[in-house]
C-alpha cells in the first residue's frame, strides 16, 4: 500500500532537528524504504517555499528529487473543489492544497500520513483514510 505523504511529515524529516518528531521521521524512513511514500507537486512546493537562504533551498530541492511527482488530473482539481464544498457546508474549513491532497488520496485509494490536525476533521466528513503511524 502506497501512502501520501503530508507536508508536515516530509518538514520534520527534512528541516526539523526535533526529537519529538522521531517516530513520524522514523516511519517515513521506512515508507521511503519500502518504496511507499508518494509525493505530489504542491506538497513539493510547500515544502519548498519559505527558503531565503538558497544554498538550504538547494540542498532540500536536491533532497526532494528523488522522489517523483504523483501525477494530479483535471478530475482531481474537480473532486478537490467538491470536498471543499461539501466541508465548508459542514462548518470545515480547509486549504485548495488540503483538499487536493484529499482527492488525490481518494482517486489513488491512499491513506493521507499527515499531523496536520485539520484531516481528522476532513476525514470525518469525506470518509478520506488516515495513515496510522506503526512507530511510538
Amino acid at each position: 500500500m502506497k501512502v501520501l505523504i503530508d507536508t508536515p511529515i516530509w518538514s520534520y524529516a527534512l528541516r526539523s532537528q526535533n526529537r519529538k518528531y522521531q517516530s513520524e521521521i522514523n516511519e517515513l524512513t521506512l515508507l521511503i524504504r519500502d518504496q511507499k511514500a508518494l509525493i505530489i507537486g504542491p506538497i513539493r512546493q510547500e515544502i519548498l517555499s519559505g527558503y531565503s537562504d538558497i544554498r538550504k533551498y538547494k540542498k532540500l530541492k536536491e533532497k526532494l528529487s528523488y522522489f517523483e511527482n504523483t501525477t494530479i488530473i483535471d478530475s482531481d482539481y474537480e473532486l478537490a473543489a467538491e470536498y471543499c464544498n461539501k466541508c465548508r457546508r459542514k462548518g470545515i474549513q480547509g486549504s485548495h492544497i488540503d483538499f487536493l491532497i484529499c482527492a488525490v488520496a481518494k482517486r489513488l485509494e491512499v491513506p493521507v500520513f499527515t499531523a496536520d490536525k485539520d484531516f481528522l476533521n476532513y476525514s470525518e466528513i469525506l470518509s478520506l483514510k488516515l495513515y496510522k503511524n506503526t512507530i511510538s
